[in-house]
């Protein structure tokens, strides 16, 4: 038995290494894309609720941008009440709209974005893009100008890139790079930069989509209710022709979050806010993803450090070559966050406490405190 399962873990690693649309690999980058014509009109939306520590910031990291065509920017103020947007209009020319009152059905972001769409079209009817992103995210001066050469350049619908997370102290230095690993391999970036694949995904921190393709999907109203809502925003552009192209990098230092990862209660609730939505919310796909990554992540590595209590040399030879695969592909986004090469055996020790956010995640659905974000609960 021990060998069928040492086997079985091996065959597993060796498909996911190599058959897997290389989803470890870390390769797609924001690269320099030759400068447009002319440089189209930009509405960049950033939905706020309650972000008076970092709005000021952003914003004027916005304003300061080395865009060199038109760039409006638009506030969301979703129900503030620490003076988010007098910070906001403090710190940078932009127009702020007051969010209406959370009706059914929608999730508060969405709802925010929704009406600063309303709002762009009024003030900004001639803009080609609308860069959707966060009021916690921050954009280096030249990463707006790259964006748009490439989607120009590539013709692309959607354009995103990852943001690098804060992972600053033990907790974060140890789990964020796992939490970018583990996104990576449900969402392989160069399946979803295919446009024959069906693959599709995003980050919301940083999406820069034409309004052409925002208005053809209906708008917001056919997400409305989701929590993982930037993969199902990315589904929906891909999802319009099949010529439709998408691209989805990680960034280095081209777009930053400031959220603070430091404690492990930020980790864990920034996982379990949405771990069960990505499981569809049911229990059959949330006991076979605890089973899985426990079979996935922990049998090979117990097999090993189990070998003085068992002499099957057959099962340490596979344990060992999944292990090693399991380190060999989680190197790359190590090396991305500057992390040293031995921290790869930690890994299991991270999907450990993941299962265990997923397991949360599912406990909150359970007693109504899904999504739970800015005080409220979806």
């Amino acid at each position: 038995m021990l060998t069928i399962i040492a086997l079985f873990t091996c065959l597993i690693w060796l498909w996911l290494t190599y058959m897997h649309g290389a989803f470890w690999h870390c390769s797609e980058r924001l690269t320099d894309a030759p400068p447009p014509n002319k440089w189209p009109h930009v509405v960049a939306i950033i939905p706020a609720r309650d972000e008076a520590e970092t709005i000021g910031q952003i914003v004027a990291a916005h304003q300061n941008s080395d865009y060199p065509g038109e760039l409006t920017l638009i506030l969301a103020d979703d129900g503030s009440t620490d003076g988010t947007a007098d910070i906001a209009k403090s710190n940078a020319t932009l127009d702020v709209v007051s969010v209406p009152d959370l009706p059914s059905g929608w999730t508060g972001k969405l709802w925010a974005v929704e009406n600063a769409l309303t709002r762009a079209e009024q003030i900004a009817p001639d803009a080609k893009y609308v860069l959707l992103t966060d009021a916690d995210i921050l954009f280096a001066p030249d990463t707006l100008s790259r964006l748009v050469a490439k989607a120009e350049h590539e013709k692309l619908a959607l354009t995103s890139l990852m943001a690098r997370l804060d992972s600053r102290g033990p907790w974060a230095s140890f789990l964020i790079p796992a939490f970018i690993y583990f996104f990576q391999k449900l969402y392989p970036f160069p399946r979803a930069n295919n446009p024959d694949d069906n693959l599709a995904a995003a980050a919301g921190g940083c999406m820069l989509v034409r309004k052409d393709a925002i208005k053809t999907i209906g708008g917001m109203t056919t997400i409305r209710k989701a929590l993982i809502d930037d993969c199902a925003f990315a589904r929906q552009i891909k999802n319009l022709t099949p010529s439709i192209k998408i691209w989805l990098g990680v960034a280095s230092d081209e777009v930053i979050s400031l959220r603070d990862n430091r404690s492990l209660q930020s980790i864990w609730n920034m996982v379990a806010r949405t771990a069960y939505a990505q499981l569809s919310f049911s229990p059959l796909l949330l006991i076979g993803t605890l089973i899985g990554m426990g079979f996935v992540y922990l049998a090979a590595p117990l097999i090993l450090l189990s070998v003085f209590y068992h002499t099957n040399f057959i099962a340490i030879f596979f344990s060992a070559i999944a292990c090693g695969l399991m380190a060999y592909t989680y190197w790359p986004t190590l090396r991305l966050y500057g992390r040293a090469p031995w921290e790869a055996v930690l890994l299991p020790v991270s999907a450990g406490l993941y299962a265990a956010m997923t397991f949360t995640s599912a406990m909150r659905h359970w007693r109504g405190q899904g999504g739970q974000w800015k005080g409220r609960s979806y």
